[in-house]
């Protein structure tokens, strides 16, 4: 892909990195293990994706840019590179290239220059690329005066600081709600108004197996269970069609239903059907449904927390065959302590204004990314102009 020179306001320059870069990657020189022992911890230390683990480390002191050398650190859609702002000293290992801007250029603009490009499309590239630093002196960079850079960069840092402002209080709030599981859900916490004693029973005492099949070979989306996520629409989630084509061996989750992963629990992978009237997940799942005296919302949360995984990890780990999974025999007989149904209620209610809060925060941060893509979309290609003093 070529930017042409007509494209860009005429008092731009059309150069390329190696113009305006110097690529720093021969300045690597690894230091030896006593020297990486005196410094480890107290330095950051990066990779082409960010803050990362110690490996193949190079001492760098400088405010300098990195960006993703190997295919394999590009985003998600495999479209542009990872570029990162390192201020100061920092460890970076091999994987990313090192550039600093040359005198009479704006570091800063630069970086916004780069995390704006379309790596793959300059490339013609497939899936995975290697972009190694021929190609990456090549890249062509649309550079406007320096005092407009300044002022270009000021706005799109005033974004990141939105942003990043946004993204700090939704990792609170996710502290915080961990907490609150960590508390309510063992009775640490008590809300206000509930005193009484939690009952221990079994899972059994509160929910029974399901298994129904879809022998008429219904044509029902398909779920998966993830970890993180409970259940999902398979082919929504991956992108892809991961099920079989042949659907009448598979289960039906009716709503209102909680399936796992047999073989996979011990990761947490258990879901509730609170959408669709009916769907179908894969046989190799356990559905079941609670009796009414449970609040399933408060149940749920209960079957995800840390002691209950740490149960199905130790179960799992203790069977004949690991291979057979968590059945319903094993873990229906795993004893929970369960509040009145009343303080199951009110102990949801909190959790799930503790989801709201944050989804409306994770919606912000997306919509304020969004506003900022625009805003480079224009100002770094010279649509919009900044009124410079």
């Amino acid at each position: 892909m070529i930017v042409e020179r007509k494209s860009i306001p005429k008092d731009w320059e059309l150069i390329s990195v190696e113009d305006c870069f110097d690529i720093l990657d021969n300045q690597r020189k690894p230091l030896n293990e006593s020297e990486r022992n005196l410094m480890r911890g107290d330095i950051p230390y990066y990779g082409a994706n960010g803050v990362v683990d110690f490996v193949n480390e190079f001492l760098f002191d400088d405010d300098l840019i990195l960006i993703a050398e190997d295919g394999g650190y590009f985003d998600e859609f495999q479209t542009r590179p990872i570029a990162y702002k390192v201020k100061g000293k920092a460890w970076i290992n091999n994987h990313a290239h090192v550039l600093k801007a040359k005198n009479g250029y704006y570091q800063d603009y630069l970086f916004y220059c780069l995390e704006h490009k379309n790596i793959l499309i300059w490339l013609n590239g497939g899936t995975r690329v290697k972009l190694n630093k021929g190609d990456l002196e090549k890249l062509p960079i649309q550079i406007a005066p320096l005092p407009e850079q300044k002022a270009i960069a000021q706005v799109l840092s005033t974004a990141d600081v939105t942003i990043q402002t946004t993204e700090k209080l939704i990792a609170q709030k996710e502290l915080r709600k961990k907490w609150l599981m960590q508390q309510l859900l063992t009775g640490k916490k008590r809300l206000k108004g509930f005193s009484g004693e939690w009952k221990e029973m079994h899972i059994r005492d509160v929910a029974k197996e399901v298994s129904i099949r879809n022998k008429s070979d219904k044509q029902l989306t398909v779920l998966s269970c993830t970890k993180y996520d409970g259940l999902v629409p398979s082919l929504e989630y991956f992108g892809r069609k991961i099920f079989a084509d042949d659907v009448s061996t598979y289960k039906i989750v009716p709503k209102n239903h909680f399936a796992y992963a047999t073989n996979h629990i011990e990761e947490g992978s258990i879901g509730y059907q609170g959408l669709l009237d009916e769907a179908l997940i894969s046989p190799m799942y356990t559905v079941f449904k609670t009796n009414g005296t449970v609040n399933d919302i408060f149940f749920f949360r209960l079957l995800k927390s840390h002691p209950l995984v740490y149960q199905y990890q130790n179960r799992m780990e203790g069977s004949i065959d690991r291979r057979g999974g968590l059945r319903w025999d094993a873990f229906s007989i795993i004893k929970i302590k369960l509040p009145s149904i009343e303080e199951q209620t009110a102990i949801a209610h909190v959790l799930q204004m503790a989801d709201k809060e944050i989804s409306l925060l994770k919606a912000k941060a997306e919509k304020l990314r969004e506003q900022k893509k625009g805003l480079m979309q224009v100002l770094l290609t010279g649509k919009v102009r900044l009124k410079i003093d």
